[in-house]
C-alpha cells in the first residue's frame, strides 16, 4: 500500500505507525468515498464541501461496522475516536450532548454504499432524558415540541435498539388520540405527550426488562451498535438479494446534530417542517418541482407515509424564503452530480437544513427520459447516458399496459408512484402475499402504508396499493427501485388490514382474494381484471410505431435514441434463438443480426412425429433410408423459409440434439394403451413396437445419454440428411439470387474425434450438392461447447471447427452437476435464501466456474485458429450481467430469444462503454 494513499489510514503519534481511522468529520470526506463513508456520509461531506447548510456531525466508517460484525465487538480505538469527534461537535455547537439546561441532541442514522431505503435503522433525538427534556422545552419556548421529541426518541429507541414491538407504541399513541378525540398526533398537547412519555417508558420497562437509559452517551453507543446490527436483519439481507448488493460491504453510521421540523413558530419566526425533494420527477423523468412536504414534523414522518403530505410546490406559499433557497440548492446539486438528485431537508423556524442527498432512484421510463435530457443539456455524453439505463429497465418498458378502450370499473385514484399495469388478488399483509404467490397466485399487496417489514410481501406481489403516503413514502421509493407497480395515497379507499378488507367509495367492499387492477402510470384503481395491450416500446420495436411519428410519445423517442447510442458503441453482435420464419422475422424487426441457434428438433414435432417414429422403429437399413428420405424435403423447406427470412444474415443450424425417446409417446400412456388392447384381445402391433422402442431407448439420465453428436454417430444417415437439407436449401436460395449464410453446428461434442467423423461426412454431402447444383455454398461447420471436456480441450476441437457457440445452459448443468428441471424446483430457493447463490447460475453466468471454462476455451480456441468465430446461444445470451461478461472475454456475438434482443443490444453497448456511470442501487 502506498504511503498515506488509503483515505482511512492515518499516522499515529510520533512513531509514524499507520493506524486505521474509523471516524470522519463531515468536513473531511467527499462523494467519492462511498465505500468507506457510505452513500449518506459521503454525500453529507460533499454538500458540506459545497458550502450548503448541513448540520455538523461525523461519520463512523463501514470498516468499523465490518470489524464489529466479524468480531462481535467494536474496534478498540473506536470509542476514543467517537469521543474526540463528539467533543469537537459539542465545542462547535456550544453545548454538551444531553446537557440538562440546553441539550445537544443528535441523530444516529445508517448509510450503506448503496441506497437501501428503510431497510436499516435510524434513531432521532438522542440526548433527551427526564432532565434534558425540561431544558429543551425552556430553550425552545415550546413544551409541546420538547415532549413530542422525547416520546419519539423512546418510541424509536425502544423499537430499534431494545427490540420492543412497534405496535405497542402505536397502540398507545392511538389510545391517547382517542382519549383526546383527535385524529392526528399534532393535535395532542404537551400534557398529553407528557403522559404518553410515561406510558412509553413503562412499555420499555415491561418489554425490554430495563429502564429507558438516561445517560446520553449510553443512548448514542447503543444506537450505533443497533445500526451496525441492522445490516444483518432479515429485511436488509432480503433487499440486498433482490437488488444484488454484496453482503460484505457493511454500513456506515452518521451522527448528526439534530434540527427540528416539529419546532413550533415564535413571535419572530415561522414554524418548520420536513420534506423530500427530487430535482426531476422520479416517476416520469419530467423536469419541474417534485416532492413532498409535511409541516410540524420530523424527517421519518414523510418517508413512513403515516401522515399525508402536501406537494412540495405548496412550500412556496408556506415559506417562500426557504422555498427559493431550496430551489437554488436543488439546481446546484443536479448540476454538480449531473443526475437526478433525491434530497431530504428540514426547516427549523425558517432556517433550511440539508439532511441528505443521493442520486435518486427512478422508474424505467424516467431513466431513459432523464438520460437523453442530460445529453441535450450537455451535462453528460452518450457513453455516460448508456450507463444511466440498463436492460432490466428496458425489459420493464416492454411489459404490457392497460387497454384504454376497455370497459372498467374505477373505484379510486392515488398517486402514480411507480408505473406499470398490475392485476391480482387483494391481500392485506406480507405473509399472505408471499404464501399465495408461492402457490401460483398473482396478488396485489394492499396496506395503509408499508414499512420495511413488508419487503418480502412487496417482492412477492405484482403491485402495491396504499391509502396513505406520497411519491416519497417507503412504498413508493422501494417499488420504484424494484421496478414494481405502485399506487400510493389513495385516500378515498378505506383499508382495514385487521378485517382484511377495503371499502371503496359507494360502500362496495373488496374482500381478501377479490381481483383488483392498479395502474402505476395514472394512479387509477379498478375492480376486476383490466385487459392489457402491448406497450408503445414493443410497438416501436415491432416497427408499428416510429420514433419521429406524431403518435410516438417522448418515451419511445428516448428509447430510440438510447438504442442508437448502444448500437453505435457496441462491439458484440446480437443474434436470435429462432426455429421458424415467423420468429426469425420478429427477431429481425427487434434488431437481430442473424440466428445464433436454430433448434432443428422443433421441426420434427406435430404431424412429422410419425415420420420420426418410423425412423426409430426401422428394423432394416432400407426402412431407415425410406424414413430419412421422407423427412428430407420437409427439412429443406423449413430451411428455405428460414434463410429467406434472414437473407443476408448468418443462420446457425444445430443438428438434432435431444434423445430420440422425446419423440415417442409417454411410456405410461403407451403401457395403458397396450394393456387395454390386450385385454380386449385387439391386435395393436404398432403400439407394441413403440412400447418396445421406448423401453429400449429408456435412459436413467437422458441429458447425459444418447443425444447430440452421439446420435449422428450411432444412427447412420440422420445428420447427413439434415446437412443435405441445409445445403440444398442454400443452393435454392442462391439460385434465386439471394444471400443465404448458413452455419452448421454439431451439438454436444466432447472430443475432437467425434467432430472430425461427423465433419468428414458433412463435407462429403456438401461437395455432392455443390457438384449437383453448380453452386459454391460457402457453408461453415462448427460446434457447441457445452461439456466441460470440450471447454478444456478447446484448442484441439478448434482444429476441426470454424466456430464455437457456447451452450451455457448445458455447460452450467454439467459444471455444477445439476439437473436443471429437478434442482430449480427442489432446493434452489434454499440456496438463494442461505446466500450460496446470489442469483441462479441458470439466469446469470457463473463467472468463477462456468465463466472460467468459457474464458479458457476462448483463449485456447483462438490460439489454434485466430479467426475462430465465437458466440453464445444459451439463455445467458440475453441476461444483462452475462452480456457484460461475454464482452469482456471477447466473444463475437450473443444469441437470445427474440423478445430479449433489445435488452442484449443495450447491454452490449453499455459493456463497450468505458464510462463508469452512476449506480442507482
Amino acid at each position: 500500500m502506498s504511503e498515506n494513499k488509503d483515505p482511512h489510514v492515518a499516522e499515529s503519534g510520533d512513531s509514524g505507525v499507520a493506524s486505521v481511522k474509523f471516524v470522519y468529520d463531515f468536513t473531511e470526506g467527499n462523494k467519492d468515498l462511498k465505500d468507506l463513508l457510505g452513500g449518506k456520509g459521503a454525500n453529507l461531506a460533499e454538500m458540506t464541501n459545497l458550502g450548503l447548510p448541513v448540520p455538523p456531525g461525523f461519520t463512523i466508517t463501514t470498516e468499523a461496522c465490518k470489524t464489529y460484525l466479524d468480531s462481535g465487538d467494536e474496534p478498540a480505538a473506536l470509542r476514543d475516536e467517537v469521543s474526540a469527534h463528539l467533543d469537537a461537535l459539542e465545542a462547535k455547537m456550544g453545548k454538551k450532548l444531553g446537557q440538562a439546561d440546553d441539550p445537544l441532541l443528535v441523530s444516529v442514522r445508517s448509510g450503506a454504499k448503496f441506497s437501501m431505503p428503510g431497510m436499516m435503522d435510524t434513531v432521532l433525538n438522542i440526548g433527551l432524558s427526564d432532565k434534558s427534556v425540561q431544558g429543551l422545552a425552556k430553550q425552545a419556548g415550546d413544551d409541546r415540541f420538547a415532549w413530542d421529541s422525547y416520546r419519539r426518541l423512546i418510541q424509536m429507541f425502544g423499537k430499534t435498539v431494545l427490540g420492543v414491538e412497534g405496535e405497542l407504541f402505536e397502540d398507545a399513541l392511538e389510545a391517547a388520540k382517542d382519549a383526546k378525540k383527535v385524529t392526528v398526533d399534532t393535535d395532542l398537547e404537551a400534557a398529553d405527550l407528557k403522559k404518553l412519555v410515561t406510558k412509553f417508558k413503562k412499555i420499555v420497562k415491561t418489554e425490554a426488562g430495563r429502564d429507558f437509559p438516561q445517560d446520553p452517551r449510553e443512548q448514542m453507543d447503543l444506537a450505533i451498535h443497533a445500526v451496525f446490527d441492522s445490516w444483518n436483519t432479515d429485511r436488509a439481507k432480503l433487499y440486498r438479494r433482490q437488488e444484488r448488493i454484496p453482503g460484505d460491504l457493511g454500513t456506515a453510521v452518521n451522527v448528526c446534530s439534530m434540527v427540528f421540523g416539529n419546532l413550533g413558530p415564535t413571535a419572530t419566526s415561522i414554524g418548520g417542517g420536513t420534506g423530500v425533494a427530487f430535482t426531476r420527477d422520479p416517476a416520469s423523468g419530467h423536469q419541474g418541482v417534485y416532492g413532498d412536504y409535511l409541516q410540524n414534523a420530523q424527517g421519518e414522518d414523510v418517508v413512513a407515509g403515516i401522515r399525508n403530505t402536501v406537494p412540495l410546490a405548496e412550500l412556496e406559499q408556506i415559506d417562500k424564503k426557504s422555498y427559493d433557497q431550496l430551489m437554488q440548492i436543488m439546481a446546484t446539486l443536479e448540476n454538480h452530480y449531473k443526475d437526478l438528485c433525491d434530497i431530504e431537508f428540514t426547516i427549523e423556524r425558517g432556517q433550511l437544513w440539508m439532511l441528505q442527498t443521493r442520486v435518486g432512484k427512478r422508474t424505467a421510463g424516467a431513466a431513459f427520459r432523464i438520460a437523453t435530457q442530460l445529453v441535450d443539456q450537455g451535462l453528460i455524453d452518450e457513453a455516460e447516458a448508456l450507463q444511466r439505463v440498463n436492460g432490466a429497465q428496458l425489459a420493464q418498458l416492454m411489459f404490457p399496459r392497460f387497454d384504454d378502450e376497455a370497459k372498467v370499473s374505477q373505484v379510486g385514484r392515488g398517486i402514480a408512484a411507480s408505473p406499470g399495469a398490475a392485476v391480482g388478488k387483494a391481500v392485506f399483509d406480507s405473509y399472505t402475499a408471499v404464501k399465495w404467490s408461492r402457490s401460483g397466485e398473482k396478488v396485489i399487496l394492499v396496506r395503509r402504508e408499508t414499512n420495511p417489514d413488508d419487503l418480502d410481501g412487496m417482492i412477492a406481489a405484482e403491485g402495491i396499493l396504499t391509502s396513505r403516503g406520497g411519491k416519497t413514502s417507503h412504498a413508493a421509493v422501494v417499488a420504484r427501485g424494484m421496478g414494481k407497480t405502485c399506487v400510493c395515497g389513495a385516500e378515498e379507499l378505506e383499508v382495514d388490514t385487521k378485517r382484511r378488507r377495503m371499502t371503496v367509495p359507494g360502500g362496495h367492499v373488496v374482500e381478501e382474494g377479490d381481483v383488483i387492477s392498479i395502474d402505476g402510470s395514472s394512479g387509477k384503481v379498478y375492480l376486476g381484471e383490466v385487459p392489457v395491450v402491448p406497450s408503445p416500446v414493443v410497438e416501436y420495436f415491432e416497427g408499428r410505431m416510429h420514433a419521429g411519428a406524431n403518435d410516438a410519445d417522448e418515451l419511445v423517442e428516448a428509447v430510440h435514441r438510447i438504442m442508437a447510442f448502444a448500437d453505435r458503441k457496441r462491439r458484440l453482435r446480437v443474434r436470435a434463438n429462432a426455429d421458424n420464419a415467423e420468429d426469425a422475422l420478429r427477431a429481425r424487426r427487434f434488431g437481430a443480426q442473424g440466428i445464433g441457434l436454430c433448434r432443428t428438433e422443433h421441426m420434427f414435432l406435430g404431424d412429422r412425429r410419425e415420420l420420426v417414429e418410423r425412423l426409430i422403429l426401422a428394423d432394416t437399413e432400407a426402412e431407415r433410408e425410406e424414413s430419412l428420405k421422407a423427412l428430407l424435403p420437409l427439412q429443406k423447406q423449413d430451411f428455405v423459409e428460414l434463410f429467406s427470412a434472414m437473407d443476408g444474415l448468418p443462420v446457425t443450424v444445430r443438428l438434432l440434439d435431444p434423445p430420440l425417446h422425446e419423440f415417442l409417446p409417454d411410456i405410461t400412456e403407451l403401457s395403458v394403451r397396450v394393456a387395454l388392447a390386450e385385454s380386449r384381445k385387439d391386435s395393436n402391433e404398432n403400439d407394441l413396437r413403440l412400447l418396445q422402442a421406448v423401453h429400449r431407448l429408456h435412459e436413467q439420465n437422458p441429458m447425459l445419454g444418447l443425444r447430440g453428436v452421439r446420435l449422428g454417430l450411432v444412427i447412420p444417415g440422420l445428420f447427413t440428411m439434415q446437412v443435405r437439407a441445409i445445403a440444398e436449401a442454400v443452393a435454392e436460395r442462391k439460385a434465386a439470387k439471394c444471400d443465404p449464410r448458413a452455419e452448421i453446428m454439431i451439438p454436444l461434442v466432447g472430443t475432437v474425434q467425434e467432430l472430425e467423423i461427423v465433419r468428414e461426412e458433412a463435407d462429403q454431402v456438401i461437395v455432392e450438392v455443390q457438384a449437383a447444383t453448380g453452386t459454391d455454398l460457402k457453408l461453415s461447420i462448427g460446434t457447441m461447447i457445452e461439456l466441460p471436456r470440450a471447454a478444456l480441450t478447446a484448442g484441439q476441437i478448434a482444429e476441426a471447427a470454424e466456430f464455437f457457440s457456447f451452450g451455457t445452459n448445458d455447460l452450467t448443468q454439467t459444471v455444477w452437476g445439476f439437473s436443471r428441471d429437478d434442482v430449480e424446483a427442489s432446493f434452489f430457493t434454499a440456496y438463494l435464501e442461505k446466500g450460496i447463490f446470489g442469483v441462479s447460475p441458470f439466469e446469470t453466468i457463473d463467472r468463477d466456474g462456468v465463466g472460467s471454462l468459457v474464458k479458457s476455451a476462448v483463449k485456447a480456441g483462438r490460439e489454434t485458429r485466430p479467426d475462430l468465430k465465437l458466440g453464445v446461444c444459451g439463455e445467458h445470451g440475453g441476461d444483462p450481467e452475462s452480456v457484460h461478461f461475454f464482452h469482456e472475454v471477447g466473444l463475437d456475438y450473443v444469441s437470445c430469444s427474440p423478445f430479449r434482443i433489445p435488452v442484449a443490444r443495450l447491454e452490449a453497448g453499455r459493456a463497450a462503454s468505458s464510462s463508469q456511470g452512476s449506480d442507482h442501487r
